[in-house]
């Protein structure tokens, strides 16, 4: 039997989790990527192939209030900025895609802070 490097099993459950989840312009999808050190959080109208609007901890204007905080600090930060960003373009309503990751740590955090602020999912 092969051996499944963390990523490939990651992969497997992000396409389980893509054939039931799908973004539109009125609801779209809230993608999380999280690298080892830095997370991404993006807001994607899948219906016409656009990324609607996107927040990281690298990103310049926001790198000076995230650079010495906790990776789950970061976490939260970025899930209020997004939620912040979706406000500003009249989105309420979101589907929460965790992007293969377990709903733990992190993504948990990203995904409380947006709600938290206003986002609903």
């Amino acid at each position: 039997m092969p051996v499944k490097t963390n990523l490939q099993a990651r992969q497997k459950i992000k396409y389980r989790l893509r054939k039931r989840i799908t973004g539109t312009s009125k609801v779209p999808r809230f993608v999380v990527f999280r690298s080892l050190s830095n997370i991404y959080a993006q807001l994607i109208d899948d219906v016409n192939g656009k990324t609607l609007c996107s927040v990281s901890s690298i990103a310049k204007d926001l790198k000076s209030e995230t650079s010495k905080s906790s990776k789950t600090e970061k976490s939260k930060f970025i899930g209020k900025k997004i939620a912040e960003k979706a406000a500003g373009m009249n989105i309420t309503t979101v589907v929460f895609d965790r992007n293969g990751y377990l709903y733990h740590g992190r993504v948990k955090a990203i995904a409380d802070a947006a709600r938290e602020a206003g986002l609903k999912f």
